[in-house]
């Protein structure tokens, strides 16, 4: 039977079927990453930003396919992890933008959607390159549109366009350097075309739900939480959506933004205010849900409602705590007072941070607020927006310190209306470093982040980790579990003991003039050895001056940068 057309119920079960499949599969998207590093981590977050998407659709029950998209993209944008998520987002924005006004789809209304789709992802790239996820939605919609003028059926339509891609995917192989020498193929476009399988393979006769994500990592509790020393002075976690659309005005966000941000501000703390067009997304610590909702309630209907007892919880996780006393200090009787805030300043500075050692120096320098993230663990975009509302400032920067994060950090910036952001693309914590080293806060914004951009981008970045897996990079044969000697991302020698390794590297930037070396030693590296490699180098350079400092990074055994 021909599939002729699609309503807002279809395409709500198709993208829940697309995200479990991506969700299957996403440890395979994971091992096409280019360099054999233990932190390959494109499907983790194509999955996490999929998962946002699907989220935000599983509960919605109107027929208008337009209502569905458009949620799906509000959902992906917020939830947008890494450059593949972001990019993933954009697909999902242009795709609703293609099917804006339709309450249903045909095959030509769904071919357009896929080009409205691609025409977004390519914007969002400042240098769209190709052989990347880009091409792979370019050949869908390219396929799409040729398919649309004779073929009639939704199904046979996308069939013929996973066929185009599957072709163009093989290709991506000889399109790009990187992935000629590691043998592989784009992974952010095998994930894509994992998604557009989920959604052929479904039983649309059949309810479906958005599966559990698998977690690939043990997380590993913070020790002040575990042991019971938290002040847990707002008790609920609350979450919900509003439609502007159904108010009794029909406002948009830019003119409720203000004074709901007002009212929340006076109801907890860890509050996040986004919207888009006719949505808003709330989130608060509070100790009155109820009265939130309420207020909520004279903009629009709500949805999406999610209320949590953090004390709780709180109570629940340390149980589990082995030889530990708990001591929860929170009090119920009567609603906490709120801690006054910092006084606003002109700028202030958002850094992301891989290990507690990097985080205590980069807020030694005077970053306000540090995000825990990095190489697998990609900040959301939602989380970059949540670090905004809690520094208290008129103009912020970020410093993303890692390249898969930059995009996730600029569509905040978009996002962002209340106040001025500004996003430095440093790719490593090093740069970050040397950022803050050169910021002055009194001089004018503009100034600031020139001297910041300057000192970032003459930071040179050495780092030594293990191999994931056998491959050949750059005629370098690599085995599994041997000691990576990475300098400015490019992988410039193997070895098999990490001291080997810093060695390596170390000697390669004192070739190039620098002034100052900095090693950070991780939580798989030593002291003593960092010392022995400060030794080394003083040997080659005595000119050169040398720190020694514990970065606390994971995976990565010494991060070493050169100025």
């Amino acid at each position: 039977m021909k599939l002729l057309t699609i309503d807002g119920h279809f395409l709500r079960k198709a993208i829940i079927h697309a995200v479990n499949k991506l969700e299957e599969n996403k440890e395979i998207v994971n091992s096409l990453n280019v360099f054999p590093v233990p932190d390959g981590d494109t499907g983790n977050n194509m999955a996490a930003t999929a998962q946002s998407a699907a989220k935000a659709v599983a509960a919605l029950e109107t027929e208008n396919i337009y209502e569905v998209a458009k949620a799906a993209s509000s959902g992906a944008l917020r939830g947008a992890r890494g450059n593949s998520g972001v990019i993933l987002s954009q697909l999902f924005r242009g795709f609703a933008k293609g099917l804006e006004g339709k309450k249903e789809a045909t095959a030509y209304n769904i071919s357009n959607a896929f080009l409205a789709a691609t025409e977004a992802s390519y914007k969002a790239v400042m240098k769209p390159k190709e052989g990347t996820i880009l091409t792979i939605g370019k050949s869908l919609a390219l396929a799409g549109e040729e398919l649309a003028k004779k073929e009639e059926d939704i199904k046979e339509l996308l069939k013929g366009m996973l066929a185009s891609a599957h072709k163009m995917l093989i290709k991506t192989e000889f399109m790009l350097p990187e992935l000629r020498a590691a043998g592989v193929v784009d992974s952010g476009g095998k994930g894509l075309l994992y998604m557009i399988e989920g959604m052929l393979e479904a039983d649309y006769s059949l309810e479906v739900n958005l599966k559990t994500p698998i977690a690939l990592k043990e997380t590993v509790m913070n020790s002040a939480f575990a042991s019971g020393e938290i002040d847990i002075e707002f008790g609920y976690c609350t979450e919900m959506f509003i439609d502007l659309e159904t108010g009794v005005n029909r406002l948009k966000f830019e003119d409720v933004e203000d004074p709901l941000k007002k009212f929340l501000d006076t109801m907890g703390d860890s509050i996040v205010l986004v919207g888009d067009e006719n949505i808003v997304k709330i989130h608060i610590h509070t100790n009155d849900p109820g009265l939130v909702m309420q207020k909520s309630l004279t903009y629009g209907q709500l949805s999406n409602i999610k209320i949590e007892n953090m004390r709780l919880q709180h109570e629940e996780l340390v149980s589990f705590a082995p030889n530990v006393k708990t001591s929860t200090t929170a009090k119920t009787s009567k609603p906490a007072k709120k801690t006054p805030k910092e006084p606003e300043k002109q700028l202030g500075i958002i850094a992301v941070s891989s290990g507690k050692g990097f985080t205590n120096i980069l807020e030694g320098l005077g970053v306000d607020y540090c995000i825990s993230g990095g190489q697998t663990m990609n900040p959301s975009t939602e989380d970059f927006l949540s670090a905004i509302e809690k520094v208290n400032a008129k103009e912020i920067i970020i410093l993303p310190n890692n390249s898969n994060i930059i995009l996730a950090a600029e569509q905040a910036a978009k996002i962002e209306k209340s106040k001025k952001i500004y996003v430095i693309p440093s790719k490593t914590v090093p740069q970050g470093v040397s950022a803050m080293y050169s910021f002055n806060p009194d001089a004018k914004t503009s100034e600031a982040i020139k001297s910041m951009e300057t000192s970032a981008k003459n930071t040179a970045t050495g780092e030594v980790t293990f191999a994931v897996r056998d491959t050949t990079i750059d005629g370098l044969a690599i085995k599994k579990d041997d000691i990576l000697c990475i300098l400015n991302n490019k992988i410039i020698d193997v070895k098999k003991t990490p001291k080997e390794g810093a060695e390596v590297i170390l000697a390669a930037m004192l070739k190039d003039e620098c002034e100052f070396i900095n090693i950070y030693y991780g939580e798989n590296g030593t002291e003593i050895e960092a010392k022995e490699l400060k030794n080394f180098t003083e040997k080659l350079n005595d000119s050169v001056e040398i720190e020694i400092h514990s970065g606390n990074q994971p995976l990565y055994h010494y991060i070493i940068s050169a100025e």
